[in-house]
Order: structure tokens, then C-alpha cells, then sequence
């Protein structure tokens, strides 16, 4: 197995550092309505990680915001700049609990795996990579890669 170089990352004042510990699961940009009112942006991009994998230092608060599942998120945001750095979705953790890192707060982001709620994207967003596209939420088990499935299996048993 390779060695993992472990991922860094902060809030816009650098009073919120986090590190990111094992590989992440996905990285995908979601379109929803949602996600871009959370934003104020055309879309989000969200590093998927397990949540005993992800430690986080200084200062966050949290809210709660709606989700397109009706399940709603957690968002946590730093509370000297206000930067929005993660959050946690269906606002449980346990057994395979993650964690959605906001992909620009780390100090290398990653390339997304997939885009979804494409249906709602806006009309000057322009995606090369079509292959990557979901018209709503995809199927994981087709969509993830193998590793990403396999320590999810393991870590829900």
C-alpha cells in the first residue's frame, strides 16, 4: 500500500487549521439549489473523508442548512473570518461517519471526481469532462472507486 502524504487546510484567517489524515473518499462539485444559496456561488466543491480521519484546530461554530435530501447538513465555519470549512450530513456521525472538506480551503485542492445536480447548474458553466456528470445525486457504488467502496465497507462493519 502507497504512503499517504497527509492533506492540510484552513479558513480564510489561518485561526482554523485542519489535517486530513488518510486518503479522501471523492471530491465532487454539487450544482443543487442548495448548495449554491449556501454559497452564493454557482456551485460547492466537497472533499468526502472519514470523520476519524479529519482533526480540526481553533475556533468554529456551526448552523444547520438545508439539504435537497431534506436531511440537512451541519456547516462549520470559522468564527473570527467566517469561513465555511466543512460539514457533516444528516447530522449524525458513528460507524463510516464523514466529513465534507470545502475543497478550496486546502492548501492543494483536488480535481473533482464528479459534478451532480448538473440538471440544475447554471447555463454558462460549461463541464468538459461529461463522463463525470449526474443529472441529481449519482450511485455510489458506481461512481466511487473501488478503494474508496472497500474502506467504506470496512468501516461500516
Amino acid at each position: 500500500m502507497k504512503s499517504f502524504k497527509t492533506l492540510k487546510g484552513s479558513c480564510g484567517c489561518g485561526k482554523v487549521k485542519y489535517q486530513i489524515k488518510d486518503k479522501p473518499l471523492i471530491t465532487q462539485v454539487c450544482h443543487c439549489k442548495d448548495c449554491k444559496k449556501s454559497t452564493g456561488s454557482s456551485f460547492v466543491i466537497h472533499t468526502m473523508v472519514f470523520e476519524d480521519d479529519f482533526s480540526v484546530d481553533g475556533n468554529v461554530s456551526s448552523t444547520e442548512l438545508p439539504t435537497g435530501s431534506g436531511k440537512g447538513m451541519r456547516a462549520y465555519f470559522c468564527v473570527i473570518c467566517g469561513v465555511y470549512v466543512y460539514c457533516q450530513y444528516n447530522i449524525s456521525s458513528g460507524k463510516g461517519g464523514r466529513i465534507a472538506i470545502r475543497t478550496a480551503t486546502l492548501e492543494n485542492p483536488i480535481t473533482p471526481d464528479a459534478h451532480i445536480f448538473v440538471k440544475d447548474k447554471d447555463p454558462w458553466i460549461d463541464i468538459v469532462n461529461k463522463n463525470i456528470c449526474h443529472d441529481e445525486m449519482y450511485d455510489r457504488d458506481k461512481t466511487w472507486s473501488e478503494q474508496s467502496l472497500k474502506r467504506l465497507k470496512e468501516k461500516m462493519n
